[in-house]
């Protein structure tokens, strides 16, 4: 196995000639995907991995400096996709490798057909004309708790990310899976994550994109959604009769469906 595939913990199955690549959110690590992705092996080629620093990755490729914004993490997708000689791939990416799947489009849009964008948001901070979701207050005393007391905050936050009480033990495996991360990376990437800005380069996405949302979403909230629709070229926005910001846990039914549909 190359160093690449070996570093993201890159797994293939699949029956088809295109590729369909599915990308997981912060703390999270492809396993996120065992609902939905199976959904595609009949059709595509399913790749599935994990960023570095997350799952079963090769931490000691962890550079502070390369991850010290979400551009390391796209060179990783584009290294990724090169080496398995895929181009034209269906990105399906959620919460922050939606950034990261736009940002790696944007540098090379021959490697993808269309991106689909699972609660994505470019900034989750408020300004006068822009609505994240968060004060830089809110932001900053997130950052501040996950500093002093990552356990205690992984446990407050992953019932608020999930969204659907009536599902703890889903909530108890995003926890797991939070918890599983080496807590200096996990903060890291965490601060990356939350204090990015990336509303400037929707526009450089040439590439037809889906965001699918749901609502209410406390993560990325349906506004941020219809604001990365109309900013992308080529935005479509479909609502999921669904709630948190992990449908793909918690709907996956509905998550495959809208896929599904987009892709024809």
């Amino acid at each position: 196995m190359t160093d690449v595939l070996k570093r993201n913990n890159v797994k293939r199955f699949g029956q088809g000639q295109q590729a369909i690549v599915f990308s997981h959110g912060y703390g999270c690590d492809q396993n996120m995907w065992r609902f939905v992705a199976p959904a595609f092996e009949n059709d595509y080629q399913v790749v599935l991995f994990d960023h570095v620093g997350s799952g079963q990755s090769d931490q000691s490729q962890y550079d502070y400096q390369k991850y010290g914004s979400l551009e390391g993490y796209a060179e990783d997708v584009i290294d990724l996709l090169e080496e398995l000689q895929l181009k034209e791939v269906i990105f399906v990416a959620h919460s922050v490798s939606s950034m990261i799947g736009a940002l790696a489009a944007a540098e090379r849009p021959d490697l993808f057909e269309k991106l689909i964008m699972i609660g994505p948001s470019p900034c989750y901070i408020n300004d006068e004309a822009y609505f994240g979701g968060f004060s830089k207050s809110d932001i900053d005393e997130l950052v501040q708790t996950l500093e002093n007391n990552y356990m205690g905050w992984s446990s407050f936050i992953t019932p608020v990310i999930v969204g659907n009480p009536e599902q703890p033990q889903l909530s108890e495996e995003l926890n797991s899976s939070f918890c599983s991360m080496d807590p200096d990376i996990a903060k890291h990437f965490a601060r990356v994550t939350f204090l990015g800005d990336n509303r400037e380069d929707l526009k450089n996405v040439l590439v037809p994109t889906l965001v699918v949302q749901t609502h209410p979403d406390a993560i990325a909230p349906l506004e941020v959604g219809r604001y990365v629709e109309k900013n992308l070229p080529k935005g479509e926005l479909i609502q999921l009769d669904a709630s948190g910001h992990c449908p793909h846990l918690t709907a996956p039914e509905l998550t495959i469906e809208a896929i599904k549909n987009y892709l024809g």
